[in-house]
């Protein structure tokens, strides 16, 4: 006891053993803090530890992506390729562990199961698998925006003979690497087109002897690009690691793409389609990142380059009624994500390969011997559920979280998360949410803001820890502002009506829907910017005692 309180367990804890939750304790642990970070995979990795599915790999360039290499804790990485495959990724997450020595701060094979702020006591309780529990000062979550696991509720899902399996829960062999590779024989089912879908789906056609597609909403997908890279390119791209990532700080998603400054509308059909041209065929997310600026504001604009990629897939897709299917006609290009591709629309050329449009014969359940739609059933020997995740909040939401006077996390953001710079939220002191709702790391070059965010954070612990500081919580004015502006950016954009992963659907009582933005759509940079205000005026908007 200190003052009358108790002295907490640890001064941290790190939820997460992700590239921004590894990085977050390493920054810490270099303060002298006390930190344990809490991890329910069997390493470190993330994202790039439990998916492993056939075609899993970046959308951004490795070098780019690569914060560790960038800042000389893996001075020496070489990336083999333009877009690393996930077990390059899960290599470079474990040699970066090794470099930084982090594996001593986390519990393995651990999940958190409840957070509870102990009022009046400056510090949370944490319960770990269950029962055991601990306490900290501070409370980060680095849980990813895209971990929440989410099946489709569908019928029968419990009843199917085969194999069958989430996206991000692949089946793997003793030594930890994906088993169910080769299809050869099986007659194979993917529910979902969505960015993993879009990766499996060529692979899996590869070899199986029938592959059947049920798509409920096709997306916009371009070209992936990738291609290996040279010893002289790594050399390179070395000795310019501090150009890259100053670079990349100044863009608005962390990408290396800045976007052309001339508006769509204001530029002549030949000229805007000559761009058009040598964005599709530039690798990576250029054709998305660096195209006109008004793409995501203006309707007429964006509907020039969504004419142009629906001509590219009629081009691709030789069954015109197929291509048909595959062209979106219910959200503007960009205004979801955009899934790269290497060869997916080629795999419906080949005649073991059947697209099931489920919005004209939606799935009636699964069966023991496959999937049954409204006209027709399909048998089946293996099942693959690439149906994405409860985004952003979704892992969140599955850690019983409360604040002060009990109040539940998920409670308060039913409506819609409210936050001060996405990292804190009133009501739930000396609790940060890196990579979460409302900051610039979520829809953004994770690899890079995340690691940013971490290194903001811990500015902010080592400034309380000098000053004898042991709350913080944001003002409500703070929390208002911050998230009103969120709301408002956001609603200027043509993603404001759309489904997507950065979108909360919520269903009021009157019945109608509601749509919130889980991301800021500000930049990068812009968010960088007004971090570092807050952080230069002594943390004004926040609560400090």
């Amino acid at each position: 006891m200190k003052d009358g309180k108790r002295i907490p367990d640890c001064d941290v804890i790190v939820i997460g053993a992700g590239l921004t939750g590894m990085y977050q304790a390493y920054l810490l642990d270099k303060e002298g803090m006390s930190v344990l970070g809490v991890e329910a995979g069997e390493e470190v990795g993330g994202t790039w530890y439990w998916n492993r599915y056939p075609g899993c790999r970046l959308d951004t360039e490795s070098y780019a992506y690569g914060y560790f290499a960038l800042t000389g804790i893996l001075p020496d990485w070489k990336w083999s390729e333009n877009f690393a495959g996930q077990p390059e990724m899960r290599r470079y997450a474990n040699a970066a562990a090794d470099a930084m020595d982090i594996r001593r701060l986390f519990k393995f094979q651990t999940r958190v199961t409840a957070a509870h702020y102990l009022d009046g006591q400056d510090m949370w309780q944490v319960t770990l698998n269950g029962d055991e529990l601990v306490t900290c000062r501070h409370l980060i979550s680095a849980t990813g925006p895209l971990s929440a696991t989410r099946m489709p509720n569908i019928k029968g899902v419990e009843t199917f003979e085969g194999e069958s399996f989430h996206s991000s829960r692949w089946p793997t062999k003793a030594d930890g690497t994906p088993d169910c590779m080769d299809f050869t024989g099986k007659r194979v089912g993917i529910i979902g087109t969505g960015a993993t879908g879009v990766q499996i789906i060529p692979i899996a056609a590869e070899t199986a002897r029938e592959l059947h597609v049920f798509q409920r909403t096709p997306n916009w997908c371009t070209p992936l690009g990738n291609s290996p890279l040279s010893d002289e390119q790594m050399a390179l791209i070395r000795k310019r690691h501090t150009t890259i990532l100053e670079y990349v700080k100044t863009t608005d998603t962390a990408f290396p793409y800045h976007r052309d400054r001339r508006k769509a509308v204001e530029v002549p059909k030949e000229e805007r389609d000559a761009f058009f041209e040598t964005l599709y065929d530039q690798p990576g997310y250029g054709i998305w990142l660096s195209g006109f600026r008004d793409l995501l504001t203006n309707a007429e604009s964006n509907k020039f380059l969504a004419d142009f990629v629906a001509d590219k897939i009629r081009q691709r897709v030789k069954d015109p009624a197929v291509a048909e299917k595959l062209i979106p006609t219910d959200h503007p290009f960009g205004s979801k994500r955009v899934p790269m591709e290497s060869n997916y629309y080629e795999a419906y050329n080949k005649d073991t390969v059947h697209l099931v449009d489920i919005r004209e014969s939606p799935i009636q359940e699964v069966t023991p011997t496959g999937i049954r739609t409204a006209d027709r059933s399909f048998d089946l020997d293996v099942i693959i559920y690439a149906t994405g995740f409860d985004a952003v909040t979704g892992s969140l939401d599955r850690i019983d979280i409360r604040g002060k006077d009990g109040r539940k996390l998920k409670e308060v953001w039913a409506d819609g998360p409210t936050t001060f710079l996405g990292l804190q939220a009133r009501g739930f002191p000396n609790f940060f949410t890196l990579v979460g709702p409302h900051n610039g790391s979520s829809f953004c070059n994770v690899g890079v803001c995340g690691a940013l965010q971490a290194e903001w954070v811990t500015r902010m612990l080592v400034y309380m820890e000098a000053k004898g500081l042991t709350y913080s919580e944001p003002t409500q004015e703070a929390e208002d502002k911050w998230t009103e502006a969120i709301y408002r950016d956001f609603s200027t954009t043509l993603m404001a009506d759309v489904n997507a992963w950065w979108v909360k659907s919520v269903t009021k009582p009157d019945g109608t829907v509601q749509k919130r933005a889980l991301v800021y759509v500000g930049g990068g940079a812009e968010y960088r910017k007004q971090c570092e205000r807050v952080a230069y005026s002594g943390y004004k908007g926040f609560e400090l005692a």
